[in-house]
């Protein structure tokens, strides 16, 4: 093995642990990938194939979830990584490699993206409409867990990123948009939530896209939810129209499954942008702290986008008026300041 990395206890364990295996022996140790979180992946080369070790600290990450998650979504037919060894004590898991190239990767690549996104619907229907019994074991989305969600959006975003000291009266704004905002989403169909259906996190595959990853975080929640991350992508951007069509083709597959996705597009529609501006005021927080608790910048360059999204949402709702206005007079300015000074892109 050639991680040859003396200073990292945790990958020497990793790698005793995978030569004590069944199988045979392992080339060489490669990082396949990271996340947002302390979960870390290695690429492992061992005969003529590979697979992936899970390295998660069990003091931080419990893989309870993602084993739990794991044999869920595997049961309604999609393709998630299959479990081959798991050592919980100390917090490691080696899964089969669905594939090197994410969606978007590909997608920057210059990827057809028609097949890509109707094989990501299909097998999101599939999800929710197989995992249907499966949704009532999961933690239920409720309106503790949208709030705490919701306030990283004043805590990271607008006082850490920002340096802004709300008022009085905008913290009262932010409130009630906040609550409404939970009305809202609490008032949706309830099905499996995956909470990071995105193009990071779906891989491509020779036959039978998406690989599925990144999904130990699932609940029971929202329909319009996955669609949203799906299609409103943090860190990749469709025309209007675009996405239409594929909230259309979603809403036809989910029927023909007997999913509630709304009485007509309309309300469906008001359903998706919504939950959407609930989760990129989340995401705005999220990144923020991302780089201010756990300094990692690669996130920086995609809050532009995540604002945009933001705007998008709150100009069209004439109940979060005063929110909107809020964002626009003091939110917008401060960040183009920031941004600035960052050298990052608006």
């Amino acid at each position: 093995m050639t991680s040859n990395d003396n200073a990292d206890p945790r990958l020497r364990s990793l790698e005793r642990w995978i030569a004590g295996l069944p199988g045979p022996p392992v080339e060489r140790i490669a990082p396949a990938s990271a996340d947002a979180s302390f979960r870390r992946y290695f690429r492992i080369h061992r005969g003529d194939g590979t697979q992936i070790a899970m390295d998660a600290p069990p003091e931080r990450e419990s893989l309870d979830a993602w084993l739990r998650i794991a044999r869920i979504l595997a049961a309604t037919g999609v393709h998630v990584p299959p479990v081959l060894a798991v050592d919980a004590e100390q917090g490691f898991v080696l899964i089969g490699d669905l594939g090197r190239q994410h969606y978007l990767e590909a997608l920057g690549g210059g990827a057809d993206p028609e097949p890509l996104y109707a094989a990501a619907i299909d097998a999101l229907v599939r999800m929710q409409a197989g995992g249907a019994a499966s949704a009532a074991e999961l933690p239920p989305y409720d309106r503790e867990l949208l709030m705490r969600e919701l306030v990283l959006f004043p805590e990271w975003f607008v006082a850490r990123h920002l340096g802004l000291s709300p008022d009085a009266a905008e913290r009262r704004v932010m409130a009630a948009a906040f609550d409404w905002l939970c009305d809202q989403a609490l008032a949706q169909p309830e099905v499996l939530v995956h909470r990071d259906y995105h193009s990071r996190n779906l891989l491509v595959r020779p036959e039978g896209n998406p690989g599925i990853v990144d999904f130990q975080d699932a609940v029971r929640g929202p329909i319009s939810y996955d669609l949203v991350s799906l299609l409103k992508d943090c860190y990749i951007a469709w025309p209007r129209q675009r996405l239409l069509a594929w909230l259309d083709l979603y809403r036809a597959k989910a029927a023909a499954a007997g999913l509630d996705a709304g009485r007509d597009r309309d309300e469906f529609l008001q359903w998706f942008d919504r939950m959407g501006l609930q989760r990129h005021l989340k995401v705005l927080g999220i990144f923020a702290r991302l780089w201010h608790r756990d300094g990692k910048s690669g996130y920086l360059a995609d809050l532009p986008r995540v604002l945009e999204y933001t705007l998008e949402a709150t100009a069209t709702e004439p109940g979060l008026a005063e929110f909107d206005a809020f964002l626009r007079k003091r939110i917008v300015p401060a960040f183009a300041t920031v941004a600035r000074r960052a050298g990052i892109p608006r």
